[in-house]
């Protein structure tokens, strides 16, 4: 028992971590109605400029450091903790405002899948650039700050204290926040916009100003959390951005987003529950050896979502933006030659390098495929797509090399599986939406991702390189991508084609449908669609279904591509990522999936820009991040459909110059005339 409480203590300092970003995340939410995932990709941003400015990175003119001035030679003086401190929770400050003020205040009264997109798009680029500016980030180190002698509590129990440090210093911030929020002026006139915005604004309240301001305060909290906590730690790019974020989101929705006391109390026993699962993986033997931390924070949040379900607090303010418009599906002989050849020449004419940007491409397009069902046609916001594509990479691996199935019966299988997974994510939709369910996809991609692709009985030895997966053969027929010697064949790059044409077909048929008509009014109105006669949660389920089989079958196609399955090509960046590229493509038609491939990491036009300018590295996911955001921001309907809309534009134009020419035909109303915008309203 004594070893069971020290191991609980010991995680008091992951639990003041997972306390502190909850609290954030309600602080914002409150002031703003953002549940902003990015907010661990902040606190991580602000920890490195602290740990920078203690190594001496920053040449500043600080009095008493005579060599702050010197820009070029060796290291500047480390500028002292006070200083560091200082700096740090400016930038802090500086950020929280920059953030809501050029990313969420124009998106204020915005619809959930839009602020969801934005802020996967700021996770995307903090990522970035921590990787990309702080090249050593893994390996860098903090000295002390809290006091880290042991504490002893019992004769057979001694702990170091720095966790119980944390732990009281987050416990005298909530205090603190809880007291503001009751008593004084700025906490009452938050609480109250929070419930009634439109009256905070008749009452003479401005509630820009107190949504940046929330904004600051919880990137501060969560800043000088994170930084007392970087001793203790091993820092990484992504430890607060996901590893603590999924667990504070599980805290903050026990706390319904509102409730300081439940949101800190919940997110200390996470932690501590956490680290005891690590005595107990040693001890109990039917105890899982991998997931059951990350699966803890699930099984928390779907058990706030079963309790508390309609009842998640929404905010006081009506958005007034529409999901992106669903434009009729239009199949035409032109629409479909004109990528297929414009591939299968590049595939036979350029070289290996070229070939593999137009696969990534291909593969991609599958993949916003997948989201084109779910988040397009459907309105339901999944941050898991990667997660099935992972499930069917690995059950193509397991079937095809353990149990010796052939091909095309492993693929099919294998998307079958995740099928599965898919419809079982899903179940959290036949009551969820918007933000809610997008932090349920979340959580439980992170599960999978570490529950399955990271065990080594269902991926096999990491150090061989991944699971294997052999090359597609049928009839004695190879049209794998290796052959022998030669590599990146042009007839694998077809497969592609083919299989990604098939699917366009597919989901273009799917517009057409009396099933996609269904899916259509569900997302327009769930009530009004029940009221007429259909089953909302069969199509949702089918929904879930039909998306993550076509995300299997990205998944499938990404294995055949390198010949293996990792973890590192399915985790949750790799999903986040996923819908960035589909959301700036066009997430509501084939032609933005198609957008979505080209425009895609390492597709034909990132590949393209690095031929003209030079290599991109590092910096394609920051202009991605950045394209994304612009995306979510000005034009909600993607790359395609701001094409679209300029081609309607011009035709408009055109048709009404006709109109007013004398005799013109055009000056007769049509009834056709009608019918986009019947569409654009399913």
């Amino acid at each position: 028992m004594i070893d069971y409480l020290y191991y609980l203590l010991l995680g008091t300092g992951a639990g003041a971590i997972i306390a502190a970003l909850g609290l954030g995340l309600v602080i914002t939410y409150q002031g703003s109605g953002v549940v902003n995932f990015a907010h661990g990709a902040m606190a991580t941003w602000v920890v490195y400029v602290y740990a920078d400015l203690r190594r001496g990175a920053y040449p500043l003119p600080i009095p008493g450091l005579p060599g702050r001035y010197h820009f070029g030679g060796s290291m500047a003086d480390d500028v002292g903790f006070r200083w560091a401190l200082t700096l740090s929770l400016l930038t802090a400050v500086v950020l929280g405002a920059l953030v809501y003020l050029l990313v969420f205040r124009p998106l204020r009264q915005a619809p959930a899948l839009a602020k969801i997109v934005a802020s996967v798009g700021l996770v995307i680029i903090f990522t970035s650039l921590v990787d990309r500016r702080f090249e050593d980030s893994t390996s860098l180190r903090v000295d002390p700050i809290l006091p880290r002698e042991p504490v002893t509590i019992t004769d057979d129990l001694t702990i170091p204290r720095d966790g119980l440090w944390l732990m009281a210093v987050v416990l005298v911030i909530g205090l603190v926040l809880w007291a503001m929020s009751r008593y004084s002026r700025v906490g009452l006139v938050t609480r109250a916009a929070a419930e009634n915005e439109k009256g905070a604004i008749l009452l003479g309240y401005s509630p820009d100003r107190l949504a940046a301001l929330s904004f600051v305060v919880a990137s501060l909290v969560s800043g000088l959390v994170a930084i007392l906590a970087a001793p203790m730690i091993q820092l990484g790019s992504g430890l607060f951005t996901f590893g603590f974020l999924i667990p504070a989101l599980g805290a903050a929705l026990i706390g319904s987003f509102r409730h300081v006391g439940p949101t800190v109390a919940t997110g200390l026993a996470i932690g501590m529950v956490q680290q005891t699962f690590v005595k107990m993986q040693g001890d109990i033997s039917w105890f899982p050896d991998y997931g059951a931390r990350e699966g803890l924070p699930f099984l928390i949040i779907i058990v706030a979502m079963v309790a508390l379900g309609e009842r998640l607090p929404e905010r006081g303010a009506v958005d007034i933006w529409r999901l992106p418009t669903v434009p009729p599906a239009r199949v035409t002989p032109v629409s479909v030659a004109v990528p297929v050849i414009a591939a299968v020449t590049g595939l036979l004419l350029f070289g290996p390098l070229w070939r593999g940007a137009i696969m990534t491409t291909v593969i991609m397009v599958v993949m916003a495929l997948s989201f084109v069902i779910l988040t397009g046609y459907a309105g339901q916001t999944s941050l898991a797509q990667m997660a099935f594509a992972g499930v069917a990479g690995f059950s193509l691996s397991k079937m095809a090399m353990a149990w010796d199935i052939p091909f095309p019966l492993a693929p099919i299988g294998a998307t079958i599986v995740a099928t599965l997974f898919g419809a079982l994510t899903g179940l959290p939709a036949l009551r969820l939406r918007g933000t809610n369910l997008a932090i349920v996809t979340l959580a439980g991609g992170v599960a999978i991702a570490e529950f399955v692709f990271k065990n080594p009985r269902y991926v096999g030895d990491a150090s061989t390189g991944g699971a294997k997966v052999p090359n597609p053969e049928l009839f004695g027929w190879d049209f794998g991508l290796v052959l022998g010697d030669k590599s990146s064949r042009p007839i694998f790059g077809i497969f592609l084609v083919a299989v990604a044409l098939v699917l366009a077909l597919v989901v273009s048929n799917i517009r057409r449908s009396a099933i996609g008509r269904r899916i259509l009014a569900i997302r327009s109105n769930e009530r009004a669609a029940a009221a007429i006669g259909i089953s909302v949660a069969k199509v949702k389920m089918m929904a879930f279904a039909m998306s993550a089989f076509v995300a299997g079958v990205a998944g499938c196609l990404l294995a055949y591509r390198f010949g293996a399955v990792s973890d590192a090509s399915y985790g949750i960046v790799a999903s986040l990522t996923a819908l960035a590229v589909a959301y700036l493509g066009g997430i509501t038609s084939v032609s933005g999936a198609v957008t979505a491939g080209i425009t895609a990491a390492s597709g034909v036009a990132f590949f393209g820009m690095s031929e003209l300018i030079g290599g991109l590295g590092t910096w394609e996911a920051f202009i991605g991040g950045v394209l994304l955001i612009f995306t979510a921001i000005q034009n909600p309907e993607g790359i395609a459909g701001g094409i679209r809309a300029t081609v309607a534009a011009k035709r408009q134009l055109r048709v009404n110059g006709d109109a007013g020419t004398p005799g013109s035909d055009a000056a007769t109303p049509s009834p056709v005339s009608l019918r986009p915008a019947i569409d654009s309203h399913a």
